[in-house]
């Protein structure tokens, strides 16, 4: 099959609940809302390039996204949106994922950034001198830091100085693809038929935003959509994200403490964050759910069962960030009463969660052998 990858602009109309203003509105409820949170840096540093104000970074509310289709079918009825993982840059190591779900099922890709994440992030982030810079005072500065690099310091210092960012550019995010699919619908998009129906592959990170998107189900988007979760579908405190490509000890510690430890606490002090969380939104309530394992557990249980049969989940056996039988029990559910299939799988050769399937010419037959199994396992799924 030949097949060619278009590009569209996109602006983000939810880009204003991020923080870095005073007053807030939420469109739901025609409510004002007075921000009293305070905006953080870096204790005893200041890098304006890093600490930018999070409504200001226009990269996040202006940019293009790519959808990879059949090069002789123009108009799509059948969509598959692609999220990615944490902390990333480029697309170049999805671009064969995508093309694979685009042979094996016809379907048109659509590769969707997170917020502050691949082409939505300011350039400067991902310059490596810099960057090298920045992590070298980020380790004289906290000694006994671990795994800090220059691929992780930007998003690290970020979330060390304001821990809310994951719920903010989530919610930012979950907004966003709504916002795509009502496009779609409206015809906005030449290569997309207003009637499609669309599916969900995620990956890693990618994989908890596809859930509150699925288990929210938004004006019922979300009814028939698939879910193909790889290397993903735990609960936020089941992760393992301290890694050189993810995020550094410090940041971790910082996200731990805010999100699972204190959130309860932060909420009382954060009016924005309360509003989302805990006043009449059903996407702040699952990502609350989706952030504890332990806390609203059957209500996240009920709603996974509710779609049971539309959820499928690819794990790696030695996957250390986002482990198999972590997977197993969010899915599953703590009595293994919830009938989603998860797929445990392994490979006869060194990999990580964060590059399954590395370029390299060692073991290039073997990897491309994995690939396949992988993602003839995926569009079987989408085709069933």
């Amino acid at each position: 099959m030949n097949i060619e990858l278009v590009e569209y602009p996109f602006e983000s109309l939810s880009y204003n609940i991020l923080p870095g203003t005073d007053d807030y509105e939420c469109i739901k409820h025609h409510l004002k809302l007075k921000n009293t949170a305070q905006f953080h840096t870096e204790v005893g540093t200041i890098h304006d390039n890093v600490h930018i104000k999070d409504i200001c970074v226009n990269e996040n509310r202006f940019f293009n996204y790519q959808i990879i289709k059949p090069k002789n079918n123009d108009v799509a009825k059948k969509v598959i949106f692609l999220l990615h993982g944490f902390n990333e840059r480029d697309w170049t190591k999805y671009l064969p994922w995508a093309e694979n779900i685009c042979e094996g099922t016809g379907s048109h890709v659509v590769l969707f950034p997170l917020a502050f994440h691949m082409q939505r992030a300011p350039k400067h982030w991902s310059s490596k001198r810099d960057m090298y810079k920045l992590s070298e005072e980020r380790k004289k500065r906290y000694p006994n830091i671990i795994n800090s690099t220059l691929s992780n310091v930007a998003i690290s210092m970020r979330l060390h100085a304001m821990p809310q960012r994951f719920i903010y550019s989530g919610l930012q995010t979950y907004h966003d693809i709504i916002q795509l699919i009502e496009e779609f619908k409206s015809g906005k998009n030449p290569h997309i038929n207003k009637d499609f129906q669309f599916d969900i592959f995620a990956y890693s990170i990618g994989g908890f935003l596809a859930q509150i998107l699925k288990l929210t189900n938004y004006k019922n988007y979300f009814s028939d959509a698939k879910m193909c979760l790889f290397c993903s579908g735990t609960t936020f405190n089941r992760f393992s994200s301290v890694s050189k490509f993810i995020l550094d000890s410090e940041a971790n510690v910082a996200l731990y403490s805010f999100l699972i430890e204190h959130f309860d606490k932060f909420l009382k002090q954060d009016a924005i964050l309360k509003h989302y969380i805990l006043e009449d939104h059903l996407e702040g309530e699952v990502f609350h759910a989706m952030l504890d394992y332990q806390k609203m557990r059957v209500f996240r249980e009920d709603l996974l069962k509710k779609h049971e049969d539309q959820i499928y989940a690819i794990t790696l056996r030695k996957d250390h960030v986002i482990p198999s039988f972590e997977i197993i029990n969010t899915l599953q559910g703590a009595y293994r009463d919830i009938n989603i299939k998860v797929e445990e799988l392994d490979f006869d050769r060194d990999y990580t969660h964060e590059d399954p399937f590395p370029a390299t010419k060692h073991n290039s037959e073997e990897i491309s052998k994995d690939f396949k199994m992988v993602f003839k396992k995926v569009c079987d799924f989408y085709n069933a």
